[in-house]
């Protein structure tokens, strides 16, 4: 089933929907859908990071199938850590990532805002996050100096805590938005308000469902009053270039919600 072409923005999902690496991901979904975001990611124990003839192979099928690549930059980066050294260390981590990944077309890199492992950053009193800002915009300074791409590709995902603690960050230093539907839903954030707020800036929707407790699930398991409001606001806006991605890992849940979203085709 394909949503390729279908809908007034760019229709995507994750580089894991079967169990492969990812080309052979990316050339199960390249003429089903618009975008792919590449999940990429590096340890002691495994990387998933392309090889050189990888990354010239994903430039070829984006080439031949107009396909674009959301990047999502390393989840274990701290770019709001309060020791500096560990701030350079997760600057460091994205930067290899950008360069990696120079040469294909990119719609986004999505990026997270955190304090560090397991840190829950609702719990911080105000010196705390004040400390916090001041420590992402010195990483976003470190950042933006050690690449030539343009800041407002660079996309903030909204997490578990109320993005507005963060969005002053994102305005001032012209980066953009990936506005994650289902972290909303999942953690009970106001969708409607969310969209309102910052669709305007979100280069990257992330829509995916909640079941048995988890998110990450088809759209078949999200509200369909939210997956409505979503559509009705993306459709108004007509952006072209921006980009859906149904985060999800798994060919089921891909399915299904390709299922889902045919009710939105004329």
């Amino acid at each position: 089933m394909t949503c390729k072409q279908r809908f007034p923005f760019r229709f995507g999902t994750t580089s894991y929907i079967i169990p492969a690496d990812i080309i052979p991901n990316v050339e199960f979904l390249k003429d089903k859908v618009d975008d792919i975001e590449l999940v990429l990611f590096e340890s002691d124990e495994f990387s998933n990071l392309p090889s050189s003839a990888d990354m010239q192979k994903l430039a070829d099928i984006a080439s031949e199938f107009s396909l674009t690549y959301s990047v999502h930059l390393p989840l274990d980066v701290y770019l709001g850590h309060v020791d500096r050294a560990e701030r350079e260390r997760s600057v460091r981590k994205c930067l290899k990532i950008i360069e990696l990944t120079r040469n294909i077309p990119k719609s986004a890199y999505v990026m997270h805002f955190e304090a560090g492992p397991g840190i829950d950053i609702n719990g911080f009193n105000s010196e705390e996050k004040s400390n916090f800002l001041h420590a992402l915009r010195d990483s976003i300074l470190m950042l933006l100096a050690g690449t030539d791409e343009a800041a407002s590709l660079f996309c903030v995902e909204n997490l578990n805590y109320p993005f507005e603690l963060v969005w002053p960050v994102v305005e001032e230093s012209g980066l953009s938005v990936t506005l994650d539907v289902g972290h909303l839903e999942y953690y009970g954030f106001p969708t409607g308000l969310y969209l309102e707020r910052y669709l305007h800036k979100a280069k990257v929707l992330h829509m995916h469902g909640t079941l048995d407790g988890k998110d990450h699930h088809s759209l078949q398991s999200m509200k369909p009053e939210a997956l409505d409001m979503v559509m009705k606001a993306m459709t108004e806006e007509n952006e072209a270039s921006r980009v859906m991605t149904l985060e999800i890992f798994s060919q089921n849940d891909f399915d299904s919600s390709c299922n889902t979203m045919q009710r939105f085709l004329c």
